[in-house]
């Protein structure tokens, strides 16, 4: 394992002092082991690790590419990583909304572009008090899901996207469970779209704010309960 990991070094070495740059091809395995000074088994093996959080990309016949190394394409492992939550630890993962959330609120209340501010609009209107459970809360993901991408940092919004997705299920939970909770929530979604179309960062930042304190401290209840 250690040379594996000696080996994965020298590949990121590579990459992060620009010998090889995002999307360009890696010389030949034989070439590569020798440059590096590498057993060619142990280069494999770094490969193989690397192409599995995205760094490199193994193309069968072609070779062997760094990837874009975008943002949202390197975390897409901590993806993986969060589909192993347990039930026991979604306050953690909402303790966590409730920090990047509100700052990535203030931010699309600045930099959202005019023709995502009509789109998150028709997200907002896309739950009613008509829509069942499931369909309401597929519109909330949505919903936060526009202003992430809305606050123009691609790590931001790839954070707060997998923060989202261990805490939908306390989401269905709170709509069938607690009185008014749908209401509640699509007035506080109102608040923080109107914040957000008067450019208002701080006020879009305080309404996110109380909105996933209130799914917290809701939850840290049903769950003492």
């Amino acid at each position: 394992m250690a040379l594996t990991d000696e080996a994965i070094g020298k590949i990121k070495q590579m990459i992060t002092s620009g010998r090889v740059r995002p999307g360009e091809k890696l010389p030949r395995e034989a070439d590569l082991a020798a440059e590096l000074g590498l057993s060619r088994n142990s280069l494999r093996e770094a490969v193989k690790a690397l192409s599995l959080i995205n760094v490199l990309d193994v193309r069968q016949g072609d070779g062997t590419y760094a990837t874009s190394l975008a943002p949202s394409l390197l975390l897409e492992v901590l993806s993986f990583i969060v589909d192993f939550h347990r039930d026991d630890s979604v306050m953690e993962f909402l303790e966590v909304r409730r920090i990047l959330e509100p700052a990535a609120t203030a931010l699309a209340a600045i930099r959202m572009p005019d023709d995502d501010r009509s789109e998150l609009g028709t997200a907002l209107d896309a739950a009613s008090m008509g829509s069942s459970i499931e369909d309401f809360v597929a519109a909330d993901v949505e919903f936060h899901r526009r202003i992430a991408v809305g606050a123009g940092n691609s790590v931001l919004a790839s954070l707060v996207d997998n923060m989202s997705a261990p805490t939908t299920r306390a989401r269905v939970w709170r709509g069938m469970t607690e009185r008014r909770a749908l209401e509640r929530t699509l007035a506080e979604h109102r608040a923080i779209y109107g914040a957000i179309m008067e450019r208002d960062g701080e006020l879009a930042r305080s309404w996110a704010t109380v909105h996933i304190a209130g799914i917290e401290a809701w939850l840290r209840t049903a769950l003492a309960d």
